[in-house]
């Protein structure tokens, strides 16, 4: 168990220093410029005392400076590249299952269930994953079908492309080629070309229910996904579909030293230039290079255990109390509602032109998959997101508790509205009695309210007639929730037709 004791709060600060023996300037140099340049004898910070000997620093200090330099750029490569690490778990739990190869897909015949670990999956619609790897098998074809929204992710969550309902088959049903880094080889006619800066690419398609029943969006998967090397486009391998649906598996990052392992191993498999040189070369100073051994002291292994940790308080900071007025839909008067693509496109620049990193740490460390379709308001296609974590009085969600939300009348999904609840430690579904915790207006059963509105309670107990329109939640355990549009309409960009604040209620 983490002890947050551990965790130094210095280091989120500015130095404060306490300037002690400022050394005398030479006669040519004026007072006020020597002092900005000189170090003092002897400074006190809130990361501890350093010592000088005419601005050389003490062996005590420079050790000092350094196990902080070691920490800082610890804390830096968490939050930078949580999105690598991320796609190395994700890869991992397929690999949990079986999948190992570009043929082999896994599926939730049965949608997505709590038993498995996924950062913020939907219960709604069917998944069909696999990972494919450019370097064994060289440019790749990818076969969809019809009515899907599909999604092409490279190593570092950057986005290769779309397919289906958002891509350029328009939701017909199309052929893609993936080329791998580097490629020089011809590209045939007939398909869309897309280009990875990775060999290895996550391919993510989701299949959408039929009254309910994810039987034909299964069964329109399996006959019509095809994955095989364009070399092999006259034989291509067979098809395999693993189904996993209520079986455990983890997809999600460490917070520990082990983040640092998942990184280093797609450092040794990717392309040098995947990174920045600057990227490269911070992790190269704590002991991350290609073609080098990860093999850190006990010292830096401490060190880097820590800056994990830290790294994921300050990711969840950023995530669940966001000092950002960005990601509020409503900041007006109601903060309950936020989301990480609030800064409006899947590349997180602000709209002056520089990378919002807070924006992206917020998405990276709850969500998978990049897709501009997440981010731009494209009415009646794709889906619109917006979470919650705190109740109408400004507190953190308690399982413990009932509460109410109410959506209003008319809400603007062409396809169908959905709420997911989640757990806060994991980011994955709330595990309860029920393994999909969560409502949608797509499966039946939500009862609506004489003049169209919708209220959905959440708590341990169903209040008495509401149980059609009840998630549980778990007693002394926080959770969030998600609300999930399909195919928004304009109201929801207008922000004219707006979510209710979750409220406590008393039975």
């Amino acid at each position: 168990m983490f002890n947050v004791s551990r965790v130094r709060a210095f280091w989120l600060c500015a130095i404060c220093v306490t300037c002690i023996a400022l050394p005398v300037p030479a006669a040519d140099i004026p007072e006020d410029v020597m002092s900005s340049l000189a170090m003092p004898d002897r400074i006190e910070t809130r990361i501890g005392t350093f010592e000088f000997f005419d601005g050389m620093p003490t062996e005590e200090s420079a050790k000092r400076a350094f196990d902080y330099l070691d920490f800082q750029r610890g804390v830096d490569i968490f939050l930078d590249e949580m999105r690598a690490a991320s796609m190395v778990a994700l890869r991992n739990g397929h690999r949990e299952l079986g999948a190992t190869r570009s043929n082999q897909v896994i599926i939730a015949e049965d949608l997505f269930r709590s038993e498995s670990l996924w950062l913020t999956p939907n219960t709604e619609t069917v998944y069909a994953s696999a990972f494919l790897d450019l370097k064994a098998d060289g440019a790749t074809v990818i076969e969809t079908p019809p009515n899907i929204l599909g999604i092409l992710d490279d190593m570092w969550m950057r986005y290769v492309g779309d397919m289906g309902n958002a891509g350029p088959d328009k939701g017909q049903g199309g052929k893609f080629l993936l080329l791998p880094p580097g490629y020089e080889g011809e590209t045939p006619d007939g398909y869309h070309v897309f280009q990875s800066r990775t060999y290895g690419v996550w391919c993510i398609v989701r299949g959408f229910l039929v009254e309910g029943d994810p039987g034909p969006a299964v069964e329109s998967i399996k006959a019509k996904l095809r994955i095989y090397p364009l070399a092999r486009v006259d034989d291509p391998p067979a098809m395999e579909f693993i189904n996993f649906s209520g079986r455990y598996h983890n997809t999600i990052h460490a917070n520990d030293f082990h983040f640092f392992e998942e990184v280093n191993s797609l450092i040794q498999e990717e392309p040098d230039d995947v990174i920045s040189p600057e990227a490269r070369g911070r992790l190269a100073l704590i002991g991350i290079d290609k073609g080098q051994p990860f093999a850190p002291d006990e010292r830096m292994r401490g060190i880097l255990d820590e800056a994990a940790w830290v790294g994921a308080t300050i990711a969840r900071s950023i995530s669940f109390a966001s000092r950002d007025e960005i990601v509020y839909f409503y900041p007006d008067d109601d903060r309950t509602w936020f989301s990480s693509f609030a800064i409006g496109n899947h590349e997180f620049m602000s709209a002056d032109g520089w990378l919002n990193l807070d924006a992206r740490v917020s998405f990276m460390y709850n969500a998978i998959a990049i897709t501009p379709a997440m981010a731009v308001a494209m009415p009646g296609i794709g889906s619109a997101y917006a979470a919650a974590v705190r109740d109408a009085d400004g507190n953190y969600l308690d399982g413990s508790k009932t509460y109410r939300l109410t959506l209003p009348a008319n809400p603007p999904a062409k396809d169908f509205w959905s709420i997911v609840l989640y757990d806060p430690q994991t980011r994955s579904t709330l595990q309860t009695d029920n393994p999909y915790p969560s409502l949608n207006s797509e499966r039946g059963g939500v009862e609506q309210n004489a003049d169209g509105s919708t209220d959905i309670y959440f708590g341990p107990e169903p209040p008495a007639g509401r149980e059609k329109n009840w998630i549980q939640t778990v007693p002394g355990r926080g959770f969030w929730l998600i609300l999930r549009l399909y195919g928004p309409l304009e109201p929801w960009f207008e922000k004219t037709w707006r979510p209710g604040k979750i409220e406590p209620v008393e039975y």
